[in-house]
């Protein structure tokens, strides 16, 4: 089982065609799978999502985790580790979504009493001297040796103002700023990271760069790469990101993009055995209602894969398919 994320507004492949390139090349599979020899192999699935076209990330990845999956017995084991095996967790950070002052600070209030030690927030769309006194009043009572801070500006700064506007965000002890202007402007964002008192880390940057990954990482040269694999075409490609990344020196971390527990649990499980000691962006499937029960959990800061939690919805819905046929 695989999950085809795509979010509006950032997927490449977000159109009104995905439906009908899915159905195709679920009909394709099938056949794929009997001409490829050793398919469960690593470069046997690598050759299977070079099929579908680098156009099409959220399907790569939906299909990638498929094939993973039922190599390991379709059992929802994606990687084999620690983590799968429920012995160790994965540090996050907690999310503070953007929103009045009075919210964003209860947020940060309920995260801190979580247990988090990372804490993460949007800003941008607020007026920018509010949410400094957000960011003030946390280190208030929370040095950085304490509480790691990263903020998000998803793009919000313009390139003329924006090296000023890092200047103060930097007096906060922050870990880092994701995409501080808008992605695209290459020149502009290699002169930020350039002069950049504060930690530059590439989000938005990174989606519907193909074939000029080393390009972009040589010309930009960024502190940190954020990558999400359901938007970047799985985990191949985001491994490739990683390589070119380590090769220059360039941080990195991996963050989730709205999926539910079925990709959560997917890229949780790669994220692991990769064995970043950061925090990771990770645990976003919670903010749905209707989301798939799964062995995930988050407690004190950590995501973990409790084995005494089933796939309950799943288990329920592969009853119903066998009783149909």
């Amino acid at each position: 089982m695989g999950e085809c994320a795509v979010l509006k507004g950032l997927s490449i492949d977000n159109t009104p065609e995905f439906e009908s390139h899915l159905q195709k090349i679920c009909q394709q599979l099938p056949e794929w799978l009997t001409q490829t020899s050793e398919w469960y192999t690593d470069e046997g699935i690598e050759k299977m999502i070079g099929l579908i076209g680098n156009t099409l990330p959220a399907i790569q990845f939906g299909v990638e985790t498929a094939l993973l999956d039922l190599r390991n017995g379709g059992k929802r084991i994606i990687f084999k580790n620690d983590f799968s095996a429920g012995k160790t967790g994965i540090p996050i950070n907690g999310l503070i979504w953007m929103g009045k002052p009075e919210f964003m600070r209860q947020q940060i209030d309920e995260k801190l009493m979580q247990g988090y030690t990372c804490l993460k927030l949007k800003i941008g769309a607020l007026d920018f001297d509010k949410e400094c006194e957000l960011l003030g009043y946390i280190r208030k009572q929370y040095p950085a040796e304490q509480i790691t801070l990263r903020v998000d500006a998803n793009g919000a700064f313009s390139t003329g103002d924006a090296l000023e506007k890092l200047k103060i965000l930097a007096q906060y002890d922050l870990h880092s700023i994701e995409q501080p202007i808008r992605q695209g402007q290459w020149s502009e964002m290699a002169s930020l990271c350039r002069h950049t008192p504060l930690l530059i880390a590439l989000d938005e940057e990174l989606i519907g760069v193909i074939d000029k990954k080393q390009e972009l990482l040589q010309t930009i040269h960024p502190q940190f790469i954020i990558l999400k694999p359901s938007l970047l075409g799985g985990f191949h490609h985001s491994l490739e990101w990683i390589k070119l990344a380590e090769k220059m020196n360039i941080g990195w971390w991996i963050t989730s993009a709205l999926e539910s527990n079925i990709g959560l649990n997917a890229i949780s499980q790669f994220t692991a055995s990769l064995n970043n000691p950061l925090p990771q962006g990770l645990g976003t499937g919670q903010l749905y209602s209707n989301n798939i029960t799964s062995p995930l959990e988050i407690s004190k800061g950590y995501l973990h894969y409790n084995l005494a939690r089933s796939w309950s919805d799943i288990l329920k819905m592969e009853r119903s398919i066998k009783n149909y046929f």
